[in-house]
């Protein structure tokens, strides 16, 4: 996989247009300066959760004796129901009712930013080619990068381009989480196979 592949596999992960709409929600009660303040500072909690799994990832698969094999099938598995929910997302949302109030690390920056499926991702990259660590700090910085963008142009897109145009391009984007999930779940059967026949 190649650095520019991976971050738009995490920038999928992340998620940024099936956000905005949860974000401008959870960011209007406050004030208009006050916003852009905590976005930032969720973004920046999140960038350090996914930094932590990223780079502590492989010692805490090493501590519990997981092979490779079952966090490339595992984290398919995971991406694949990610997918689904952008493709049928329910009526409550992707992670349910959010808190009222502003918001301090949940929901904005886990699980809405760093979920469950990213911890993932990066977790099995650094398990896949942990001699490529370099590449997949710059892959998840320009997937970051991104998502920031987008959320903090959130209002003005959400404007231009309608909830109907967004809800699009996220099933959109659910689509193409699937196909790549598909692709990490047999690439970790087909390697437990190989494995096997080896041994």
């Amino acid at each position: 996989m190649t650095t520019l592949s991976a971050a738009l596999l995490l920038f999928l992960i992340l998620d940024p247009l099936g956000n905005i709409p949860v974000f401008l929600g959870l960011l209007k009660p406050l004030p208009a300066a006050r916003r852009r303040v905590v976005l930032a500072r969720e973004l920046l909690i999140a960038l350090v959760v996914l930094f932590a799994f990223l780079w502590g990832g492989k010692y805490v698969l090493e501590a519990m004796h997981l092979r490779q094999e079952s966090v490339s099938i595992a984290g398919g598995i995971v991406l694949f129901l990610i997918g689904l929910k952008m493709i049928f997302p329910s009526a409550e949302g992707m992670f349910g009712e959010v808190p009222d109030g502003e918001p301090f690390i949940v929901p904005m920056a886990i699980p809405l930013v760093a979920g469950p499926s990213g911890m993932a991702a990066v977790m099995l990259l650094a398990a896949q080619e942990p001699d490529r660590m370099g590449d997949w700090s710059l892959a998840l910085t320009l997937a970051w990068l991104g998502t920031a963008a987008l959320l903090f142009s959130a209002t003005y897109l959400y404007k231009v381009l309608g909830m109907r145009v967004l809800t699009a391009v996220e099933r959109l984007m659910g689509m193409l989480l699937v196909a790549i999930s598909v692709q990490m779940l047999l690439d970790g059967v087909a390697a437990y196979l190989r494995a096997g026949l080896a041994g």
